[in-house]
């Protein structure tokens, strides 16, 4: 009586080639990605008033003409920025504008032809999609790590006090100085900064989503400084059911769900509840947070606007007056 073994059965090899191919396309979209990216993540060095090191961290050349996208913690207070590129050119970076909001930075730096990184979006992100961080964690410069999107729609507190909403979680490990790089999918667009890490554990690492990044950014370069109005909720997305979709002839699949309120806020004295979901303001559709702070970062503060809420299977319109936040204020 034979016995079974790897040689006959015949489904053994094959299924060692389709693994070895399996990891082969792997390797290939990573170092596909790093070859892609790698020249437009730079090294910055920060320098206090007295021209000493006061801390590190990572960018991205997101111009030809040296716009570089950094975190705002990285560069807080810098008095030099030196910023030094790939092939090792080095540069003396200026601070086009800051946003501590979102923790994010463009700096610019001298030059033209420079190489650049494509920005992707953020909308489409699926749980569980591979992604590369690259950065220079320690000072070693473009560090490419890859791993998956663990989840989305995670919040972080800004050093404003802001919540940054719609965070995305990855397992792609960070190290100090990875702050301000950026994280890739698989088709080397940019869908995220790096932006922090939880000590002591492994493996939780979050970036803000390319969307919110790329209004702000604009803001930045157009004007030096972002000017958004608030209305004091936290939000989060939430899909309608369809008998509600069809019962209320609704035009959308999803709101923002109002999860708190802050006291004595716009939303507050505009009587919006929490669990009332935000589908409009005005005529503009909100399908999800984007929507809503780009609503607020393109319409001007101390407005009134007509906000439609669902409310315990009801439609409501509410009056709504954003104020500028606090710390936009000059």
């Amino acid at each position: 009586m034979s016995t079974l073994t790897e040689k006959n059965l015949p489904c053994a090899k094959n299924e060692k080639k389709d693994d070895s191919a399996l990891l082969d396309a792997y390797s290939r979209t990573v170092v596909g990605v790093a070859e892609t990216i790698s020249p437009a993540v730079v090294n910055i060095s920060v320098f206090n008033a007295r021209n000493q090191p006061s801390g590190a961290g990572s960018g991205l050349i997101i111009t030809p003409d040296g716009y570089v996208l950094t975190n705002e913690h990285v560069v807080h207070k810098a008095s030099v920025i030196d910023v030094r590129l790939n092939d090792g050119s080095k540069f003396q970076a200026r601070i086009v504008g800051t946003d501590p909001a979102t923790d994010t930075a463009v700096l610019r730096i001298p030059g033209s032809s420079l190489p650049c990184a494509s920005l992707g979006n953020s909308q489409t992100l699926k749980v569980g999609q591979l992604v590369v961080a690259i950065g220079n964690p320690f000072g070693f410069q473009c560090t490419v790590t890859a791993g998956v999107i663990s989840a989305l729609g995670r919040t972080l507190r800004s050093t404003t006090g802001r919540l940054i909403e719609n965070i995305v979680q990855t397992d792609a490990s960070l190290n100090p100085g990875s702050s301000g790089g950026p994280l890739v999918n698989s088709r080397g667009e940019v869908i995220g900064m790096n932006t922090a890490i939880i000590y002591p554990a492994q493996g939780l690492c979050f970036a803000i989503p390319i969307n919110i990044i790329k209004r702000v950014v604009q803001m930045l370069i157009s004007n030096g400084k972002v000017s958004r109005g608030y209305l004091g909720v936290v939000a989060q997305p939430s899909p309608l059911t369809r008998r509600t979709i069809r019962a209320l002839r609704l035009q959308q699949e999803s709101g923002v769900r109002v999860v708190d309120v802050a006291p004595e806020s716009p939303a507050d004295h505009a009587k919006i509840l929490p669990n009332d979901i935000i589908l409009n303001i005005v005529h503009e559709k909100i399908t999800n947070v984007d929507d809503l702070h780009r609503f607020l970062d393109e319409n001007p503060p101390g407005v009134e606007y007509v906000v439609t809420v669902l409310r315990g299977g009801s439609l409501m319109k509410l009056k709504v007056c954003p104020l500028e936040l606090p710390s936009q204020k000059e």
